[in-house]
């Protein structure tokens, strides 16, 4: 029995009343003093003001601590650590990170604007105009004068891309359609790179035909006008004039050639010529040197072989320029060429947006003479400029144009340089023709290659 079931039954009948008799419960306590409205609410503003006060005092007892914390931390301890440098860098990490993708974003809407695209670790930035040379690369004055004197106003789109990955010593394979600046593009790079003249070759530009080669040397004779370098193209090699083609080589600072001849000149042991000192190697015109039937492919890359093993120097540098984008020559250079830049202006093996095309159905090779008649017929203005698939074929078309009084002239391999047309004779070259016997205005001849004023091509190729 617990004092729970004693207390049960002691009271066991009994009821508990809440007004206990002779206790008056309305009756307030003497001992308890009454107390006011107005002076609670002061109580509670006294209560609410030491709070706010105590809140601010431990507020700034927190700053104070952070301060002195921010203090401590950017104290030197003992053993040389900043503890505030790691929080610096981590702010100065994120804002140069965010720098480089705005300037990266604008570099890539700049490149979009201009058809260019560039494929490749760490591409240099785009050129925005030839003054920016001088302020990037310390490119001389005078030399982007006589650039502009050349007719360049503006960087071409190529130009825009190559010239910066040049002159940082990248390796470039820039594919770009025919007229688009592609020569500029590698001799102003090399102009400023070699500086001064010193003896020997320290660039050398290879092209599929002797007529490009002229083209170059006339273009890099233009260039180099402010400068003091020596460019020369490696012509007919008669015994006769080896020698003397040994010493306009050895004083060279520039060598234009056809991979062909420059072999023919290194097997040559009567000639003593050296490609050591070789800092660029240019090769312009890469698909129509690896195109043709494998044999052909293959000499080419014999000679390349070659020529490479003879440019020994460890500073060589590659770029190769194109027209067209071919697996034979994209294949060559992942090899070749170490940490490579792609650059690609417009569509890939796309015609220019400049060239209006129309594709005629002739049937038969009769049919291709009858077409191109009454294309005459209709008038076309020269010149005009007419491809056909063989020399044999150009042979036939020169003489069925000249018996319909067409003033026509015709080029292929069987016709020496001294026969190529010259002078004001030229009007048709399966080259220009307006259906009159009279005199055509005098053009540059066919034998350079060089037709800027050209207003027709007819291709009279089947596939």
């Amino acid at each position: 029995m617990d004092a729970y079931d004693i207390f049960k039954k002691l009271t066991k009948g009994l009821t508990f009343k809440r007004k206990v008799l002779g206790v008056k419960n309305n009756v307030p306590d003497k001992n308890l003093l009454p107390v006011k409205i107005e002076d609670i609410k002061k109580e509670k503003i006294e209560v609410d003001d030491e709070d706010f006060i105590s809140k601010s005092d431990s507020e700034h007892s927190e700053t104070e601590s952070q301060s002195q914390g921010s203090d401590d931390e950017s104290m030197q301890l003992v053993n040389c650590v900043k503890v505030d440098e790691k929080k610096g860098k981590k702010k100065k990490i994120k804002t140069e990170d965010l720098q480089k993708k705005l300037e990266l974003e604008e570099q890539n809407r700049f490149r979009n604007e201009h058809g260019i695209k560039a494929v490749g670790r760490h591409v240099p930035a785009a050129l925005h105009e030839f003054s920016d040379l001088a302020l990037r690369y310390n490119v001389s004055q005078e030399l982007i004068s006589t650039v502009k004197e050349c007719g360049y106003n503006e960087p071409t789109p190529v130009q825009r891309q190559a010239l910066p990955c040049m002159l940082e010593d990248r390796q470039i394979f820039a594919c770009a359609p025919t007229g688009s600046g592609k020569t500029a593009a590698f001799l102003v790079p090399i102009l400023h790179m070699l500086g001064a003249p010193q003896g020997g070759p320290r660039a050398l530009i290879l092209c599929p035909t002797r007529e490009l080669a002229h083209q170059i040397y006339r273009e890099a004779l233009r260039l180099s006008a402010s400068t003091q370098l020596r460019c020369s193209v490696i012509r007919n090699l008669k015994e006769s004039k080896v020698k003397e083609r040994e010493a306009t080589f050895r004083k060279s600072d520039i060598v234009i050639s056809t991979p062909n001849r420059l072999c023919y000149l290194l097997n040559q042991d009567s000639v003593s010529v050296s490609l050591d000192k070789v800092r660029w190697l240019i090769i312009d015109e890469a698909d129509k040197l690896f195109e043709g039937s494998s044999e052909q492919s293959s000499d080419f890359r014999q000679q390349m072989d070659q020529i490479l093993e003879a440019c020994g120097g460890k500073q060589k540098r590659i770029a190769m320029f194109s027209a067209t984008h071919t697996p034979s020559v994209a294949k060559w250079c992942r090899h070749h060429m170490r940490g490579l830049i792609n650059v690609t202006v417009g569509q890939r093996n796309a015609a220019t947006h400049l060239v209006e095309q129309e594709l005629v159905y002739c049937g038969n090779e009769n049919g291709k003479m009858v077409a191109f008649r009454q294309l005459v017929q209709k008038g076309l203005k020269p010149p005009v400029l007419v491809f056909v698939q063989s020399k044999d074929r150009a042979k036939q078309l020169f003489k069925e144009l000249i018996y319909d009084g067409i003033n026509v002239d015709v080029i292929h391999a069987d016709r020496t340089q001294a026969q190529f047309p010259r002078g004001p004779r030229l009007g048709v070259d399966m080259h220009g023709a307006d259906g009159a016997r009279h005199r055509l205005p005098r053009r540059q001849p066919g034998a350079q290659l060089r037709l800027p004023t050209v207003r027709h091509l007819v291709y009279t190729q089947g596939r």
